[in-house]
Parts: structure tokens; C-alpha cells; sequence
């Protein structure tokens, strides 16, 4: 999608701390964390939102949680925990309309 931030991230047009960069995923840095470690795993293929993944897209969705995994390994917080959100629509707290999950871990303190 020709506006989209995070299309603008995948082709390179704009900057980030870009972490893991596999075929069909890239995990960067969230610019606004909301956790001492906090990365978006994204597909590159725009999808605007959970709401749109069609059946055929379910190994995506696999290789979005692999991806995570792998992540947060590399992170060092694998065995420590994290936790994964996915927002779908704008009453979920949506802001950026390209299917994302947010990994997010660091805490020192359980939550």
C-alpha cells in the first residue's frame, strides 16, 4: 500500500531499528514502547489487519509467531517470557493499518 509507514519500513524508504529480517517477515523496534523491549513483527505482504487474512494466508500467520519466537530469543527474554498483542480495528487500538504483533518483554517485575 502506497501510504503505508510500515510498506515504507519493508522497502527501505524509511529508517528503523530493524532487528530480524526473514523472507516474509521483518521484526524493528517500536518508535512509541510501551515495555523496556518492545519490537513489531510484521509480514512484508501489506495486510490491513487480522480481519483480512484469508484462509490461504494461515502459514503466514505461523511464520509471524515463528518469527516472533525467534525474536525474542535473540532478544535474550525467550526464557524469561513476553507477550505477543495482535490490535485489530480502531476499537482494539489500532494505529497502523498493516497486521502487526507486538512483542514486548524487559519487565523486572512479573506482570
Amino acid at each position: 500500500m502506497k501510504n503505508c509507514i510500515f510498506c515504507k519500513i519493508i522497502d527501505k524508504k524509511i529508517p528503523s531499528k530493524t532487528l530480524l529480517e526473514k523472507e516474509e517477515t521483518i521484526v524493528f523496534q517500536d518508535i512509541e514502547p510501551k515495555a523496556p523491549i518492545h519490537y513489531l513483527v510484521i509480514p512484508k505482504k501489506h495486510i490491513a489487519s487480522l480481519n483480512e487474512v484469508k484462509k490461504e494466508e494461515k502459514e503466514l500467520l505461523g511464520e509471524l509467531m515463528l518469527t516472533a519466537r525467534e525474536a525474542a530469543e535473540k532478544l535474550g527474554i525467550k526464557d524469561d517470557g513476553y507477550k505477543l498483542a495482535v490490535h485489530t480495528g480502531e476499537g482494539g487500538g489500532k494505529e497502523v493499518f498493516h497486521l502487526h504483533v507486538h512483542l514486548m518483554g524487559g519487565w523486572k517485575n512479573k506482570v
